[in-house]
């Protein structure tokens, strides 16, 4: 069975932090999804789907193994559509790992086949969230640093 994971969250933006969970998760599955899904606790994005599905797309143009999907409703049956069995997660701090376990044992009772798997950032990236980001772009700064290389190549003037 091919063990496919996803990803899941709204990364608006992409940054650095994102694209090292998965380019680290990379050898632990056969395929990994990055889901972008509706959040409804959330506005509306800074960029639209297709251009987060875009600036994705080109983080991992080089890695067969990752693909980008949009995706609304819950994260559990999104997996089961797809026959995925596992959701990846990175967490930041304390406070996202609290967040994160409450989720993924509610995930559980309703999915319990499907696994989630928790992967830390690394520490130079856990000061890095996409709302900070989003942020400095609506303030027209600087955030280079943040994104990934191909990102900043892309990325528009809004």
């Amino acid at each position: 069975m091919k063990k496919t994971a996803v990803f899941p969250g709204s990364f608006d933006p992409f940054t650095i932090g994102h694209e090292s969970v998965v380019l680290r998760a990379l050898p632990l599955f056969d395929q990994i999804i990055v889901a972008i899904g509706y959040n409804s606790a959330k506005n509306s994005g800074y960029f639209s789907i297709d251009e987060r599905i875009t600036f994705i797309n080109t983080v991992f143009a080089q890695h067969p193994k990752v693909s980008v999907q949009a995706y609304e409703g819950l994260t559990v049956d999104y997996c089961k559509s797809i026959e995925a069995s596992y959701i990846l997660r990175g967490l930041r701090t304390a406070a996202d790992f609290e967040y994160e376990r409450a989720i993924a044992q509610i995930n559980n009772a309703m999915s319990p086949q499907i696994e989630t798997f928790f992967m830390l950032t690394k520490p130079e990236h856990s000061a890095i969230s996409s709302s900070i980001v989003r942020e400095i772009l609506r303030h027209k700064g600087d955030v280079r640093q943040f994104i990934p290389q191909s990102i900043r190549e892309t990325l528009p003037e809004k």
